[in-house]
Order: structure tokens, then C-alpha cells, then sequence
């Protein structure tokens, strides 16, 4: 059952929805890392698009390989977790390459070479087929909205219909859930109207850099409900990542967290060290909960571009004193260093993914309070008031990071996660040597 890459071992592990266990690929594991120190398990974030992750696999791997190699300490392995999340089909692919020292990397090139995102309002019949393969409850919403979204001439009766939708979509996926800062499982966008709500997502496009043909607002009404409309595609599209955020806490918390008890209790002294890129860093996060008591085998987690709540870890939460985020003192959990990586070029995590959660009834203060209160891991790491925060370094043993047990170390990456384009901008640059030595550092730690 044992693959390689660059010449070390290495595990797929697949979890269905519900967190089952693929067990053909688990009783591998189990049985055959006896000869192991260290493993290190990398989860990837949404995209069910196996190759895809393995490619991101194969290429932060290979570089750890090279590091690991450089100054080997025992014997190490790599997993790779497979969970259904879905992407849409207009979402942009990353191209996932080994970068080398000092540049490179997924979604490397220089901005003159990037194409201009084109919002197109139309729900394609591949993205719609998936949904309904994901989503078989909530049908009959998803083909009004994949209907209303292909009007020639959208109204305002149309958009209302498509908000209205949006809430039945919701109420029957219902497999979404926050991190403990708000108090409702459901996206809290949907309190408000639909033109507030669309409008947002709109102004979020165009502020990525991305292009909506005939809707820039300027040319009378019917471009403004164009203008609107691309943002309600965009609002579906958001829900459905709530879902898979969701998704992934189920799967860290049945699936993962309990399989890594097992293999702890059949390879004691196994040092385990979890990797998670954006839904994948809530999963092993969520891991971490659903780890039998005792000793912990996890010796380290490092998560890259996180995409959930920045306030999963507080204890209490600062705007709610009598409130815990959903992960506190989980990080007590690991038995070594919880890194958080996060850029300030994350478009994603830092321009789109607190819009599911905002509510324009919460704050008066503006749209960038809102962002914050809402905010991401991946866009400005954990807002825990004991975290540290870090600026990214070169690779290598010069490296000096205040990694420390029980205590949550941001690193700020933006010098190095930096590339990509319109609209996601560089949540998935992070296959760098300058990443990879995080990781090794703190496994070591």
C-alpha cells in the first residue's frame, strides 16, 4: 500500500463525509510504519479534485524530503489525507511546483503575467452537478438558483427569488457550523437583505482585481442588478464553502483525531506532526478534539492559510467575555508548538471569508471592523491575547522561531505567500523551502 516520494514513504488516508474511514487506507498505515520516528500528515483544503491534492503533496513533500535529508534524526514518513470537499469548476486549479530558495512556487508569476479574472453570473452545468452530487438534500434550491442566475435580464424579483433560495439551501445542507464566535451554525449573511449581501460579494470581486462585464455599477439600473447578480453567484458560492467548513471539523473530529489515537496506540513513540492548508488546517484542527485522553502522540501542527475562525483558539473571546472559541486550550493538546502561518495576500481567507459570517446589523463601525470581527487565520493568524507572532525567515539552521508548548506562534509569511492572481490572490502559495523549514523547526522543537 506504500507509496514514496523522494524516497520516503508515504500513506494515502481517505475519510468520507461523515468522517468514516476509507479502511483499506488506514489499516495501511497501521500496519506498516512500525519502523517510523516521525510522521508528518498534511491535509488538504477544498478541492476533491484528488490529483490536485496530490501534486501539492508531491511538491511540499519533496521539499521537506531535500530539508529532512539535509540533517536526518531518526526515520520519517509522510500521509496524505483525502476528504470530499468541493470545488467549483471556475475556480482556479493551482498548478502546485517545488519552488527553490528565495522565490517560486505554487502560483509564481510575475503580475504582468496574470490573466484578469472575468466574473461570469452563470452557474456552468459541471459546478451544478457537483453541488447536486454534494448536496442530494438540497436540490430543488440549487436548480431555482442555477435557473435564475442564467436570466438574460436579471430583476429585482429575481434576485430576491435567488436570496430566498439561498436560505432554503442553507436550512436543508445543514451541515455547516462556526467556530464558537457566533451563535448560530448558519451563514449569519442571510440575516440581511439580498442587495446588502450581493452587493458585498460584488464590491469583494472587484476589489480582487476581477472584471464584471457590463456591471461596474455606473450605467443605470439594469447594470446595477448585473453588477448584483454576479454577486449572488458568488453568495451560493460562499455558502457551499460554509458547508465544507463544516465539513472539515466533522472529519478532523470523527475521522482523523481518533485514527491518530489508534496509531498511537499501535506505535507508541511515534511522533506525529499535523500540516493543514485552508479547510485542511481546521480539519487537523478539529483533529486535535477528537484525540482520545491521555498522552498526546501529536508533536506538532502547522497550519498554513487557515481558513476559519481567528478566534477558534481564544479563551475568552474578546468580545464575549462569557464565550470560548470552539478550539480553546485545544492547542494544550499538542505536545509541542501550534504554528499559524497567514499572508496578507490571502485573498480568499482575508476578502471572502468572513463575508458568509458578517451581518451589517452587528457593528456600526464599518464593513472593516466587520472583516476583523469575522476575520481568518490565514489573512492575520490567531488573535489569541498570549499568541507571538513571528516574521517568516530564511531556510535553514540560522532560522529562529519562539516556538513554545501550549502557546500558539503566528508567523507572518506575506513576504513569501505573496503570488496569485484574481480572486483568491495567494491563499495557495505555499509550497517554499522558507514554509517547509517551519515545519521541520518545529517538529524538532
Amino acid at each position: 500500500m506504500t507509496d514514496s516520494i523522494a524516497g520516503l514513504p508515504f500513506w494515502d488516508v481517505t475519510f468520507d463525509a461523515e468522517g468514516d474511514p476509507d479502511t483499506r487506507t488506514t489499516d495501511a498505515l497501521l500496519a506498516e510504519t512500525g519502523n517510523l520516528t516521525d510522521l508528518y500528515v498534511f491535509t488538504h483544503g477544498w478541492n476533491n479534485e484528488r490529483r490536485t491534492a496530490r501534486r501539492l503533496y508531491d511538491a511540499f513533500f519533496e521539499l521537506l524530503a531535500r530539508q529532512l535529508a539535509a540533517d536526518p534524526r531518526g526515520t520519517a514518513g509522510f500521509a496524505g489525507v483525502y476528504w470530499p470537499s468541493q470545488q467549483w469548476s471556475d475556480d482556479p486549479i493551482p498548478d502546485f511546483t517545488a519552488a527553490t530558495a528565495g522565490g517560486g512556487g505554487v502560483a509564481a508569476f510575475a503580475p504582468a503575467d496574470r490573466e484578469t479574472f472575468v466574473a461570469d453570473p452563470a452557474l456552468d452545468d459541471r459546478t451544478l452537478a457537483d453541488l447536486l452530487d454534494t448536496f442530494p438534500d438540497a436540490k430543488a434550491p440549487l436548480e431555482q438558483m442555477a435557473a435564475l442566475l442564467r436570466e438574460e435580464q436579471p430583476t429585482q424579483h429575481t434576485l430576491d427569488d435567488f436570496f430566498a433560495a439561498l436560505k432554503d439551501f442553507s436550512a436543508q445542507a445543514a451541515a455547516g457550523e462556526d467556530d464558537g464566535e457566533g451563535a448560530s451554525g448558519r451563514p449569519r449573511m442571510l440575516e440581511d437583505n439580498a442587495n446588502d449581501v450581493f452587493g458585498r460579494y460584488a464590491d469583494a470581486l472587484v476589489d480582487s482585481g476581477a472584471q464584471i462585464p457590463g456591471g461596474d455599477g455606473t450605467a443605470g439600473i439594469g447594470d446595477r442588478l448585473r453588477r448584483l447578480r454576479n454577486g449572488a453567484k458568488e453568495a451560493l458560492r460562499g455558502a457551499t464553502y460554509w458547508e465544507m467548513k463544516g465539513r472539515a471539523g466533522v472529519v478532523g473530529r470523527k475521522g482523523l483525531g481518533p485514527l491518530l489515537g489508534r496509531l498511537a496506540a499501535a506505535r507508541p513513540g511515534l511522533r506525529i506532526h499535523l500540516i493543514g492548508h485552508s479547510f485542511g488546517a481546521r480539519l487537523v484542527s478539529y483533529a486535535l478534539d477528537g484525540l482520545p485522553a491521555g498522552a498526546s502522540p501529536v508533536k506538532s501542527v502547522t497550519l498554513l492559510q487557515g481558513a476559519f475562525s481567528h478566534f477558534a483558539f481564544c479563551r475568552p473571546l474578546p468580545f464575549d467575555a462569557g464565550r470560548n472559541g470552539a478550539l480553546a486550550t485545544r492547542e494544550q493538546r499538542v505536545d509541542g508548538p501550534l504554528t499559524v502561518c497567514f499572508s496578507s495576500h490571502d485573498g480568499a481567507v482575508g476578502r471572502f471569508y468572513p463575508l458568509a459570517s458578517l451581518a451589517a446589523r452587528d457593528d456600526i463601525a464599518g464593513v472593516r471592523d466587520l472583516l476583523y470581527r469575522w476575520g481568518g487565520m490565514g489573512a492575520d493568524g490567531a488573535q489569541n491575547a498570549d499568541a507571538v507572532l513571528d516574521g517568516i525567515q530564511p531556510a535553514g539552521p540560522g532560522a529562529v522561531y519562539r516556538f513554545a508548548k501550549n502557546r500558539i506562534l503566528n508567523v507572518d509569511c506575506s513576504e513569501i505567500v505573496r503570488n496569485g492572481g484574481s480572486p483568491s490572490g495567494a491563499h495557495s502559495d505555499i509550497v517554499h523551502p522558507e514554509v517547509t523549514w517551519i515545519v521541520l523547526a518545529a517538529s524538532r522543537t
